[in-house]
Order: C-alpha cells, then structure tokens, then sequence
C-alpha cells in the first residue's frame, strides 16, 4: 500500500544582490542583528543609521571560527525566544562568513524557519560566503558538517566596510575570487593577473564579477547535487587544515588558498593541469600574501580526515581539480596511491 504525496515547488527563492553603498531600510516586523564585538565596535553605527524597524534587537557573539558552533546558535535563539520572535520576524546577519552561516542557520531552524538578510562586512564574505544559500556550524568532526541551505532574502555588499579590513583578511577573501576564476572563468582569471584589487574601483567591479559567477553556478544547482560542488575547489584539503590546526593558525581563506595548491599538485601528477598554470594561480595567490605550504604531522590521519568531508562518501573521497585554468573535474576517482603521493609531499620531514 502506497500513498503518493506530490510536493510542487511553490516558492520563489530568487533575490537581489546590491552592490552599492547601504540604502535606508525600515522593516514592519521584529528584527535581530546578529553580529559579532569586532564588527560591532567598527560599523554598528553606520549600520544602525540605514535601519530601522518595528522593534530592533543586537546580538552580539564572539569573534573567531573557533565560536562556529551550537552554542552560538543557542545564543541567537535564546535571544529570539526571549524577544518573542514570530515567523514574520527577520535576522539580519552583520559580519563576515561564521557570522553569516550561523545566522542563516538559526533563522532556518528558529519555527521552522524565518527570513534572513545578508549585509556581509569582509571581502570573503561579499564574494562567496553570503551568496547561495549555505548555512551551518563547526563541530568536533570537521567544518560545517551540521547545516542547512537557506537563501536569504536579500543581500547588501557595501564596499565600504572593506576599508578597515585586516590585510590578512583580504587576502582570505582574494583566496575566494581566485577559486572562482580558476574553476569557472579564464578570462576572469587572466583579469585578476593584471589587476590591482587594492583600488576601489577595479575591486568593486571584482566583486561584482565574482559574485555573478557565484550566482550563476547556484542558479544552476543550488542545492549542490552537481556542477556548484566545483566552488569547494581548495576547499577538500582546507577543511581537513583548519579542523587540525583548531581553526586558529589559519583563516578560512587562507586555508583555501593552501588547498588550491594541495589541488593543484594532484591536477599536475593526473596530467590535467601543466607546472605552468599551477605556478600561474601560486603566484597569484603570492600577490596578496597568502600561505601556500603546510607541514602535515601525520599523512594517514589527513587522509582518513577526508572521508568526513561533506562530498565524500564511505568508500571513495570526491576532489576538486582544475582542468588547466578556467575548467574544473569533480571525480571520486583518484586511486589511494595518487593521494598519497600528493600528501607526502606535504609530509613533515
């Protein structure tokens, strides 16, 4: 005995992503602005003079990739039961990526479910962490392995937060920009060779190239089944990093940046990307000062740390690897010998 339900998709999840300065925003409802001490102390003000609403409450967590996890969502759904949040009521997350994916994870979860803006405050977060939809937290096994995809309902990129961004911090957000050209776009790629992203136009007119490359691929596959697994580029090698090293030596992006070369290596030992091109996107990443080696305590542990990646599976561990320089491959079929190899050229001496 069978009863078929038929679910048709009745909702609308597209939405518009502004780069521009912030514009006046009033919202008929309660809202929480979640965000964290650093990014308050900076920019709260200006961003509490283009809002306003029904009833406003701060949220205010602590700074780190290290607090990217549930006791932080607690934080924000204590403060949303307390205040009486309904389902018309709205977050708006004010900070970088942690502070994004975790707002957007407490407002997919708050009654099952409210609305969430984006108002990114670091280069990182404007070019790929506030676009698509990912939310989640950190545990003990490995980097945003509890979450859930919920696309905001709008998001404001507003360079001008950019200016008091730490140097490592921009960095961390060119490591993003880079992933993108080098999986999707050659000619992006060839742009960012010659250009100079610490002038304000040439970057807004990068974020803005970034960002539509970003939401093309999630208009493609949103829900990552297929062609979006292509931006964790890096990104296979870098969760294991930052889960060793505690989340505290390495930046998000600059974990990314030394797993773009970790891929990179395997692409040249599979004959899919020449020593040229690797040391192209090395040199690139060089520009804006961001670490391209890392010393592996112990190979085995690594690898055995892959198969808790979000793309792999019992038996076989999924890579990202560029095909040359503005093409990419998404296999499960790189033998055990191959990875080894790469590792091991990272090994501790």
């Amino acid at each position: 005995m069978q009863v078929h339900i038929e679910l048709k998709k009745a909702v609308d999840n597209s939405y518009d992503i502004t780069i521009n300065r912030l514009p006046k925003i009033h919202f008929d409802t309660k809202v929480a602005v979640v965000t964290n001490q650093t990014v308050a102390a900076l920019h709260l003000e200006y961003l509490l003079s283009n809002i306003s609403a029904k009833e406003l409450h701060i949220i205010t967590l602590k700074d780190g990739e290290e607090y990217k996890n549930q006791q932080s969502i607690d934080e924000i759904l204590d403060s949303m039961f307390e205040h009486r949040f309904n389902r018309k009521s709205m977050l708006i997350a004010f900070g970088g990526g942690v502070i994004g994916d975790m707002t957007g994870f407490a407002a997919s979860i708050y009654q099952r479910g409210v609305d969430f803006i984006q108002i990114p405050t670091t280069l990182l977060s404007q070019v790929d962490a506030s676009v698509g939809g990912k939310t989640g937290i950190n545990n003990k096994y490995g980097k945003n392995l509890v979450g859930a995809f919920h696309q905001p309902r709008a998001v404001y990129i507003d360079p001008y937060f950019l200016t008091t961004l730490p140097k490592r911090e921009f960095g961390a957000g060119v490591a993003e920009i880079v992933k993108m050209a080098v999986t999707f776009n050659k000619d992006f790629f060839e742009f960012l060779e010659n250009a100079d992203l610490h002038n304000p136009q040439i970057l807004q007119e990068t974020i803005k190239m970034a960002v539509e490359t970003k939401a093309n691929v999630v208009a493609q596959d949103e829900k990552e089944h297929g062609v979006r697994a292509a931006l964790n580029y890096g990104h296979t090698f870098g969760h294991v990093i930052e889960n060793e090293t505690k989340y505290k030596q390495f930046l998000h992006g600059e974990a990314v940046a030394i797993g773009i070369v970790m891929a990179n290596e395997m692409a040249i030992k599979m004959n899919l990307m020449s020593e040229k091109e690797a040391l192209r996107v090395k040199s690139l990443l060089q520009t804006y000062a961001l670490p391209i080696s890392y010393e592996i305590e112990d190979v085995k542990v690594f690898y055995q740390a892959f198969f808790l990646d979000k793309k792999s599976s019992d038996s076989a561990i999924t890579f990202i690897l560029p095909l040359g320089i503005g093409d990419v491959v998404i296999t499960d079929k790189v033998d055990t010998g191959t990875v080894m190899c790469v590792l091991n050229k990272f090994g501790k001496r």
